[in-house]
């Protein structure tokens, strides 16, 4: 994989087991020549982990809403920052320029990006990895509430398998790179033909 979306949030967070699972992240992607799509801030999980990459010449590319631009502080340093429209529009640049997606702590906007994701995989839409790096179990319950969506016949098994999770980064890595997207469904064929 060239380049990786993170989601994450423009915040730090209480504990600082975040802040180091994003200093392991970035770590990794400059060390394996990934370069990062982010959300474009330089504060918060956002700041530690561009930080991070651009401290070691890594390659960063910000994708921020110009409704954004005055109300979070815009990372200056990174090589391309991409200023558009509305958030929507951020989600469609950021699912262009890169190979998959992860997901670190954050709130609700970081659910919005991964959740749309997990929809373009399940619509067959795209076909990139989806992982989530459920840090000190951050994720498990939404992790145990798509099992009950499963459970009570709302989503797909094939479905809940997009997604992609572990706590360790070198594990989600390496689980990403083995990757291989669901057949599309008959369904799905009839209805994107």
């Amino acid at each position: 994989m060239n380049k990786i979306v993170v989601f994450c949030g423009s915040s730090v967070g209480f504990n600082p087991i975040y802040k180091e699972a994003a200093i392991a992240l970035g770590n990794y992607f400059a060390e394996n020549k990934i370069g990062l799509v982010y959300g474009g801030a330089k504060i918060g999980i956002m700041g530690v982990l561009s930080n991070t990459i651009l401290a070691q010449n890594g390659e960063v590319i910000g994708v921020i809403p110009k409704l954004l631009e005055k109300e979070e502080v815009l990372h200056t340093d990174v090589q391309e920052m991409i200023v558009c429209k509305t958030m929507s529009e951020r989600k469609v640049i950021m699912s262009k320029l890169v190979d998959g997606y992860i997901t670190l702590p954050g709130g609700f906007g970081t659910l919005d990006e991964l959740f749309e994701a997990l929809t373009l995989g399940q619509l067959h839409i795209e076909q990139k990895p989806i992982g989530l790096l459920n840090v000190n179990g951050f994720f498990d319950a939404i992790l145990l509430q798509l099992d009950k969506m499963v459970e009570e016949g709302y989503l797909k098994q094939d479905n809940r398998n997009l997604l992609i999770t572990s706590n360790s980064v070198p594990e989600l890595m390496k689980k990403m790179q083995q990757y291989t997207a669901p057949k599309i469904s008959h369904v799905i064929q009839k209805v994107v033909s």
